[in-house]
């Protein structure tokens, strides 16, 4: 049977990976993203639907969210995978202002379309946060760990909310993924290293490591997972 899957920040990183997953089963990806040229790029390279927007914008949500309702009427997998730490590319302006933008990167982007779509999700539905290992381990004195951390108690009040309708809600954190936008090509030999020599599987994370992770979680196999946090890190958590 055939699924309506929206996938957030669809167009590079882990995003792409997870939205290519399940276009690979057959279901209906819809990709969303800010940069329109980067979506419809991976929207016709794996054969999704790409709907540019701001999430962290509540009229562009309220947009994205008229267009779902029309075109499906219905979504069975929401992954909210948009965010990242501006922060660490180089913020510019005072704590306040720093702060601010991750929680409008990492925070809005996420609470505003679940918000908008909950009542959109099919009966069974499934509802996946992308956070970090940096919400478990602190992000280096950037806000980017904060602002995932606050994803956890929400995905919680979620659960226990949608439980009731058959959907579920879980968060996955990752560790060190390569093949991503994250690091902004700023990781040198020595830091890579580092952060391989952290986890017990002695190698970087990829993108399909995560996507696998957030396919099971949206299969009936995952149907009694819920309010959980998963994390794929190779063991890098437990610190080494």
């Amino acid at each position: 049977m055939t699924r309506t899957i929206v996938v957030s920040g669809g167009g590079t990183g882990i995003g792409r990976a997870v939205a290519a997953r399940f276009a690979a089963d057959g279901d209906q990806v819809v990709i969303i993203g800010r940069r329109a040229d980067v979506l419809e790029k991976t929207a016709a390279e794996i054969g999704a639907l790409a709907l540019p927007a701001d999430l962290s914008e509540p009229a562009d949500v309220e947009r994205v969210r008229g267009d779902l309702a029309e075109r499906f009427g219905g979504i069975d997998v929401l992954v909210n995978n948009a965010g990242g730490n501006v922060e660490g590319r180089g913020g510019v302006g005072d704590l306040a202002e720093r702060w601010t933008a991750n929680f409008r990167a990492n925070v809005l982007t996420s609470v505003l379309p679940t918000e908008a779509l909950r009542d959109l999700l099919n009966p069974a539905g499934r509802v996946v946060f992308l956070s970090s290992i940096a919400a478990l381990r602190g992000s280096g004195g950037t806000s980017y760990g904060p602002m995932k951390a606050a994803l956890h108690p929400y995905a919680y009040d979620l659960a226990a909310a949608l439980g009731p309708r058959g959907v579920t809600v879980n968060v996955v954190a990752p560790g060190f993924i390569e093949d991503t936008e994250f690091f902004g090509g700023a990781l040198d030999d020595d830091r890579r290293a580092t952060l391989v020599a952290q986890t017990c599987t002695g190698r970087a994370g990829t993108p399909g490591d995560v996507a696998e992770t957030v396919h099971w979680l949206a299969s009936p196999g995952g149907g009694h997972v819920t309010a959980q946090v998963v994390q794929v890190n190779g063991g890098a958590e437990r610190g080494r």
